[in-house]
């Protein structure tokens, strides 16, 4: 009975905390002419409910895609859809072609923060839950505090329901796949993920990790036998499930080509916004864009990519165990994000969920990522007008997680998962504590992230140099992220420790 009192409290606090947020203003609020991607939610409404389906991703008379147009997966398009039949029942002036476009009313705002809880209570919220119970090591009230921790997480929530967006979709979508596997529900796992897929491309991220995984399981029971037979059935399943979304699609071959084209818009360069990548902060010194042929920047990401991917996925292929698997989520999403072609500063949600899979595992590694995530994105956000949300989540999931997670306690060499390096370091230099040097880096880090908050938000930039603020925030969210996709790797390839209470996962 304590235990649900705990959850219910959990939940309550992740909810009241979404809907608080949810309160204060959205992207292109009262900003015409293109206004933001809460317009761009909108509009999609507009476009899948009145126009047929052949027309959703080509440039017609009533679809003008230089204004929003569709460049998701159909899934979006389906939820938008369902979304239109829901906004048609309250205010058909929502959705009507062309008229609505720009709408903006106290009552329409109220719909679409619903939808995105609605969205959230169905999807994310309970995979949260039920990874914390089932996935996670610790007493009931640890994977309580765990399971607060991860709804608590600022950036998916400033961007949700501040910025607007449906994150919690794809994310929940792909939680559910890890959750599937994870209990060896493979076939689930699997519908779930390529679900997930189909509803953002930027899933994409974490695809490879799915892959290994599931190949490396097969791999172990005999690909002559048993492990050919799974992944047959795998296999048949993802793409039965792929059939199935794209469905309405495919009897003309111009569509399926036509929506891929408008998934992965390369036409869009490199980079656009600043964003805390290497091409973005490169940028910076060398002017790629300029010095670079388009064809060697697409080589150049995709070769960079595959090869800060390749050494956590070759591990987790021949050790497929759900340690290695979320580990191996980390380095894949935050190689893409780093190397990949065309990323935007909300990509970073992506190597946010698996990050938030290890925070019972390493608390205090986990808490400073989040939060330098949820930092790399402060100049959309100041953009949006989101100042107080931002800084008041941010306190407050830093106060909280190392609080519940005694995260502060958990920072000793062994706890931090430094393996060989703890070794050498006793070894060559029996006095020195790396936790300890590593927890001063991480309030060193705290202070100057507040520090550059500060400035981004009182102080003027020089003239010669208006974007200078943004510049730096990317710059510095970069080098920690640099940072931790080195770490992540170390202790995926070399950490010599075992999880003792290691989930089955045959």
């Amino acid at each position: 009975m304590e235990n649900w009192s705990l959850i219910s409290i959990c939940v309550l606090l992740g909810l009241t905390t979404r809907w608080a947020v949810s309160i204060n203003s959205y992207s292109g609020a009262y900003k015409p002419p293109m206004f933001g991607d809460y317009e761009a939610q909108r509009h999609w409404q507009e476009v899948t409910y009145n126009l047929p389906v052949h027309e959703w991703y080509f440039n017609t008379t009533n679809n003008d895609l230089n204004y929003w147009g569709l460049d998701y997966p159909p899934l979006t398009a389906y939820h938008s859809l369902m979304c239109a039949y829901v906004a048609k029942l309250f205010n058909p002036e929502w959705v009507e072609l062309h008229a609505s476009r720009g709408y903006e009313s106290h009552s329409h705002k109220l719909f679409m923060r619903a939808t995105v809880l609605f969205a959230d209570i169905l999807i994310y919220i309970p995979a949260v839950l039920l990874y914390c119970f089932y996935l996670c090591d610790g007493s009931p009230k640890q994977k309580v505090a765990t399971a607060l921790c991860i709804l608590l997480y600022p950036g998916l929530i400033l961007i949700d329901y501040g910025h607007f967006q449906y994150n919690s979709v794809s994310l929940g979508l792909a939680l559910w796949g890890i959750l599937g596997l994870g209990l060896g529900w493979d076939l689930c796992g699997s519908i779930a993920f390529t679900l997930a897929l189909n509803y953002k491309q930027m899933e994409l991220y974490h695809a490879l990790p799915f892959f290994c995984f599931l190949l490396g399981k097969c791999i172990k029971q005999g690909l002559t036998g048993r492990g050919f037979l799974r992944l047959a059935k795998i296999s048949l399943t993802v793409l039965v499930t792929f059939a199935l979304c794209w469905l309405p699609f495919l009897c003309n071959p111009e569509q399926p080509l036509q929506i891929l084209h408008r998934l992965f818009p390369v036409d869009r360069g490199l980079f656009e916004d600043k964003v805390a990548n290497t091409w973005c902060s490169l940028n910076v010194l060398i002017k790629i864009k300029t010095l670079l042929s388009r064809e060697t920047q697409l080589f150049l990401s995709f070769a960079l990519t595959v090869l800060f991917i390749l050494p956590s996925s070759i591990k987790l292929l021949f050790r497929p165990t759900l340690w290695q698997f979320k580990l191996a989520l980390v380095n894949s999403s935050l190689a893409f994000f780093l190397f990949s072609f065309q990323v935007h500063e909300k990509s970073i949600l992506l190597a946010a969920l698996p990050v938030c899979l290890v925070i019972n595992e390493i608390p205090l590694i986990a808490i400073w990522f989040l939060l330098t995530s949820t930092f790399s994105m402060l100049p959309l956000l100041l953009k949006d007008g989101l100042l107080l949300p931002y800084v008041v989540t941010s306190l407050a999931f830093l106060f909280l997680s190392l609080y519940l997670l005694s995260a502060l306690e958990r920072s000793v060499d062994e706890e931090l998962r430094l393996g060989i390096l703890h070794k050498l370091s006793q070894h060559c230099l029996p006095k020195l504590k790396l936790g300890q040097i590593i927890k001063a880096k991480f309030w060193l880090s705290l202070v100057a992230m507040a520090g550059l908050s500060f400035t981004c938000v009182w102080l003027e930039p020089p003239a010669r140099f208006p974007d200078l603020f943004p510049v730096l925030v990317s710059v510095l969210s970069f080098l920690h992220f640099l940072g931790f996709v080195i770490y992540f790797n170390y202790v995926q390839l070399w950490d010599p420790q075992k999880q003792k209470s290691q989930k089955k996962t045959n």
